[in-house]
């Protein structure tokens, strides 16, 4: 699915809207004809908006989930992380991000990268441009595709907690919200050489989440595990300081990801788009309500006792899971997806720890495990998909974010260092490299 948006566009009038309103209420459920093209436009554009502040509210998600899952020296530490990485996002990607990823006809090296220059959006209240109102506002797919970026960003700071240097990590983000995920995204979203191929990729299985799983990845090996994570052969556990906020962080994650797949239907001038939102609300919720119950019990039954931790990193799991093709399954087939990302995130946390690949919060099993097993899935529910070509696609970009991710990492390390000295890990990142702390009533300052 291509996200492209027209150059030409015109005024509209609420009256026309109004005007429309008693037709879209005698409407069939039959009647997928096109809306008047001004009306169309209202409401792809106001789905757009409405979906994208869903997305940034998962920002709050990430920081939630990412301050409850860290030990409370570090926590001051991850939200000045999230706040800065979603602002940097914010300005860089329109900086040269937007149009990398959606070249148009601007192509510098064609379905391959995309067009170096900063974005532009429609003049104030559409003056003096020509009436063709084919889809969207610039401002407002450019406002949507912003906060898929700034996800990618979110997704690596989690998993590099606690032993990460904050202005080497934020120089990383810069140019993974500015170049790489803008590129790689271009390959299918703006048209590229994978979306030529066939690749099926409905909200970012890969474009987003395993692309943020791929360079997470790549940091922790050259990052190194934690002090005491790995002991004498034996894995040291580290509980993270507030489960209340990991859990609120995970809900709010949860109500994001309607506007995430919700708004990647990309248009809402027909009833059939309509309709085929609401499908995509209902897969989204019950892949992640069946990796949940699927962590759940399969904790029970390893462990004796459920995990709560593993609970919610199985919810994530089946969010990711069903991003890649959240309009085709059935219900039956969305929990069955979403479930195996639950199982995948149980078996996934220890092996990673026996590689001593130290992930934090869990997001390289949920984001880039379950995002592989997800663009996969497609291929079970939407006959356009075919395995090779989603298996191809998935090599090429893991390689691609893998390569530029590990050049990237390691000039920061020859450069400036990215880990913390010892004793600033041992003290605290809070206090070490901001001087302040998120619970200093309970530190004894």
């Amino acid at each position: 699915m291509r996200r492209e948006l027209t150059s030409k566009l015109g005024t509209v009038s609420l009256a026309t809207l109004l005007l429309a309103v008693p037709q879209l209420a005698a409407a069939q459920e039959a009647d997928v004809t096109p809306l008047n093209a001004d009306i169309g436009f209202i409401f792809t554009t106001f789905m757009f908006l409405v979906s994208g502040f869903l997305v940034f509210f998962m920002a709050a998600g990430f920081a939630m989930l990412e301050a409850g899952l860290v030990r409370g020296k570090n926590v001051a530490m991850q939200l000045t992380k999230n706040m800065a990485l979603f602002s940097l996002a914010s300005l860089f990607f329109y900086i040269l991000g937007y149009n990398l990823m959606y070249p148009g006809d601007g192509w510098t090296i064609q379905n391959v990268v995309g067009a170096f220059s900063v974005t532009a959006l429609e003049p104030v209240g559409l003056e003096g441009v020509e009436a063709d109102l084919t889809y969207a506002s610039v401002g407002s797919d450019f406002f949507f595709q912003l906060m898929f970026c700034a996800a990618t960003a979110s997704i690596v700071s989690g998993a590099l907690a606690e032993r990460i240097k904050l202005w080497p990590f934020l120089a990383f983000v810069i140019v993974l919200v500015a170049v790489i995920y803008p590129i790689q995204a271009s390959w299918k979203w703006g048209g590229g050489f994978l979306d030529a191929m066939g690749f099926q990729d409905f909200a970012g299985s890969t474009v987003v989440h395993s692309v943020g799983g791929w360079a997470a990845l790549t940091g922790a090996i050259i990052l190194g595990p934690r002090l005491g994570k790995y002991k004498d052969g034996k894995v040291n556990p580290m509980p993270g300081s507030n489960l209340a906020l990991a859990t609120l962080g995970t809900f709010i994650l949860w109500l994001g990801w309607f506007g995430f797949n919700g708004g990647s239907q990309l248009y809402m001038d027909t009833s059939g788009n309509v309709a085929d939102i609401s499908r995509i609300f209902s897969n989204t919720n019950t892949a992640a309500a069946a990796g949940a119950v699927a962590a759940l019990i399969l904790t029970q039954l390893l462990y004796k006792k459920p995990d709560l931790t593993m609970i919610l990193n199985g919810a994530l799991a089946g969010l990711v899971s069903i991003t890649a093709e959240p309009l085709t399954p059935s219900l039956v087939s969305a929990t069955l997806i979403g479930a195996v990302g639950g199982v995948i995130v149980v078996f996934a946390v220890p092996l990673l720890d026996r590689l001593k690949i130290d992930d934090v919060v869990g997001a390289i099993p949920v984001h880039l495990f379950a995002g592989i097993w997800g663009t996969l899935a497609v291929c079970f529910t939407n006959s356009a998909a075919s395995f090779s070509v989603q298996l191809t696609s998935i090599v090429i970009v893991g390689a691609f974010v893998t390569v530029s991710s590990a050049v990237v990492w390691l000039v920061l390390k020859a450069m400036f260092g990215l880990r913390v000295s010892e004793e600033a890990e041992i003290t605290g990142l809070d206090r070490s490299e901001l001087g302040m702390e998120a619970y200093p009533e309970f530190s004894g300052s």
